[in-house]
């Protein structure tokens, strides 16, 4: 009986790498099932390794997360309602002195509108404005929930679609004016200085944002262009 060839070279050398394939998809399957865990015994390095990743986040994307930065949802109210939110947005005229003629307007029952008054003569482009406009939105919306929450002025805009209006105005002292006819009404009126960090001087007033009932809203500004 004749003995049997041994196997060639191209052979041996063939399955050596159908071998290395194979471990190494068993190898890494392992790893990241939690198979091969890397960490010592040391708390901090398991506390490391559950913070490096947060799963599942909007459409199961990894989203690297700094440990200690997650807040709730009460710590991000409580900010909005204090405004001591560590926000880099152009700074706003929250000044306890607007507040005090606030009015709640609980015997209307009509639409409750955002009429928002825009410079013209500043020169803001489209984008600068949308920004400004949206500063003085969240800064109406935070002076009202921190000193008329339960009034339902609030509830009452968001129930009807929240609707914003743009309106031109020419000049800081048309809208200063405006705003003090505003606050004389008793609407929540805020007028937005921007940082100085783009296109304009620091300390420019930009917008100015109104929230209350139609009826009171347009005798401030419905003799106003669209923007």
């Amino acid at each position: 009986m004749t003995d049997k060839a041994p196997p060639s070279l191209t052979a041996i050398a063939v399955a050596s790498v159908i071998l290395g394939l194979v471990a190494g998809y068993f190898l890494g399957t392992g790893s990241s099932i939690g198979l091969f865990d890397t960490t010592t015994g040391n708390p901090r390095d398991a506390g490391a390794k559950k913070s490096k990743a947060k799963k599942s986040w909007p459409n199961n994307y990894d989203v690297d997360v700094q440990a200690g930065s997650d807040t709730s949802d009460e710590e991000f109210i409580k900010s909005i309602q204090t405004g001591k939110n560590d926000s880099d947005a152009d700074e706003n005229s929250d000044d306890e002195d607007d507040d005090k003629g606030l009015k709640g307007f609980e015997a209307t029952r009509e639409e409750v509108k955002l009429m928002l008054a825009v410079r013209t003569d500043l020169g803001m482009t489209k984008g600068k404005i949308a920004a400004q406009c949206g500063h003085a939105t969240l800064a109406c919306y935070k002076a009202l929930l921190n000193h008329m929450p339960s009034t339902g002025l609030l509830k009452r805009w968001e129930n009807n679609g929240q609707p914003k209006i743009a309106v031109q105005v020419k000049s800081e002292e048309e809208l200063m004016t405006l705003q003090a006819l505003a606050q004389s009404l008793g609407l929540c009126a805020r007028v937005i200085h921007d940082a100085g960090r783009t296109q304009i001087a620091a300390g420019s007033a930009t917008v100015l944002g109104l929230l209350g009932p139609k009826s009171v809203v347009d005798q401030v500004t419905g003799q106003l262009k669209l923007l």
